[in-house]
């Protein structure tokens, strides 16, 4: 019998499963040239329907923020991902965000990580789409997206090669 030698990223999932539930847009269609022009990553944006961040792989937390709009999770398949929540929501201080974990924590997919306030973004002034996007996008061949659509978290968003 042959023994395969693979790493333990090659033996990972490659899909990136979507954190939040709602409408899908293109990297180059959220509302920041800095996240739109994929200088930190590439990725999509999502319009959320609800205010819930769920993990989109197995993974450990790798950065929380203090103000709860964002969050860094990398997976077992070597992804680095950040989910930002809203366009410059840092500016509200953490008011209608809750972080549910804590940096260095395993988690697993579906797991809730954010709970967010949509209408609290709005009323702030801020667009509300949800940044995902994969940090380390150089350590891959290519991300695979799904640019349009609907989504509910948990179904296949990204994937790299």
């Amino acid at each position: 019998m042959a023994v395969e030698n693979t790493t333990a990223s090659e033996k990972a999932d490659p899909v990136i499963y979507a954190p939040v539930s709602g409408e899908v847009v293109a990297l180059s269609e959220i509302p920041d040239k800095t996240f739109a022009s994929g200088i930190l990553g590439d990725g999509v944006g999502i319009h959320p329907s609800n205010g819930k961040v769920v993990a989109p792989f197995d993974g450990i937390i790798s950065a929380t923020t203090e103000t709860s709009h964002a969050i860094g999770v990398t997976g077992e398949n070597g992804a680095e991902l950040l989910i930002h929540i809203g366009v410059d929501t840092v500016a509200m201080q953490g008011k209608g965000f809750k972080t549910l974990v804590k940096d260095g924590q395993k988690v697993v997919k579906g797991q809730n990580l954010i709970e967010f306030d949509i209408d609290e973004i709005k009323k702030a002034g801020y667009p509300d789409t949800v940044a995902i996007l994969v940090g380390n996008t150089s350590d891959f061949a290519a991300v695979k997206r799904l640019d349009s659509g609907k989504v509910t978290a948990g179904d296949e968003l990204l994937s790299i090669e």
